[in-house]
């Protein structure tokens, strides 16, 4: 009875705090048992997998797959879910609806190619726990000259600041110029 589903999506209230849905977006290596590590640490820590969409089709700008995984949990293990993902080498790309608040958007410019832009961008996503939305490349010279990317992430709210000195610290060991938006202004 306390397990049906109710109208808003919740599977109902239980004593250790209930059960939510939630929605965790991963960008997997296309190699067999990818996505079967993707989805033990769910189950080890308390989910209920309700639904796993697959995008083969479509490709993330890094080259891996997009996967889709609904799944169900009280409210206290979710964080340790993503944890225990990330913890796994998997990258989380959206974690639930509320977890990222905020999006920003900064242009990379220099050597992108010849710095491993796809390191440049997982060592932002890994130490700000921001994930990157979306990606738009220039290199109008080649990829061994200079090159240009804006980058849109999604950040925890309140976060920004942080998130830019990482970006500022990522980017002067990379020797890539960053141009951040103006305060005030439209990103």
């Amino acid at each position: 009875m306390g397990d049906e589903p109710t109208p808003s999506g919740d599977l109902g209230t239980e004593t250790d705090g209930g059960v939510r849905t939630y929605t965790v977006r991963l960008e997997l290596v296309d190699e067999p048992g990818e996505l079967l590590a993707a989805l033990e640490p769910i189950a080890e820590n308390g989910g209920n997998l309700m639904s796993i969409h697959h995008e083969r089709g479509n490709i993330t700008p890094r080259g891996h797959i997009p996967v889709e995984v609904d799944l169900g949990c009280p409210p206290d293990r979710f964080d340790d879910i993503v944890a225990a993902l990330r913890e796994n080498g998997i990258n989380v790309i959206q974690a639930g609806a509320e977890r990222y608040g905020e999006e920003i958007s900064v242009v990379l410019v220099g050597h992108l190619i010849e710095t491993d832009l796809s390191d440049t961008l997982l060592a932002i996503e890994n130490e700000t726990s921001a994930a990157v939305l979306d990606l738009s490349l220039s290199a109008p010279q080649g990829t061994g000259d200079t090159s240009s990317a804006r980058v849109r992430l999604a950040i925890d709210s309140g976060r920004s600041e942080a998130v830019f000195e990482t970006i500022r610290s990522v980017s002067e060991e990379k020797d890539l110029t960053v141009v951040e938006p103006l305060l005030g202004g439209d990103a």
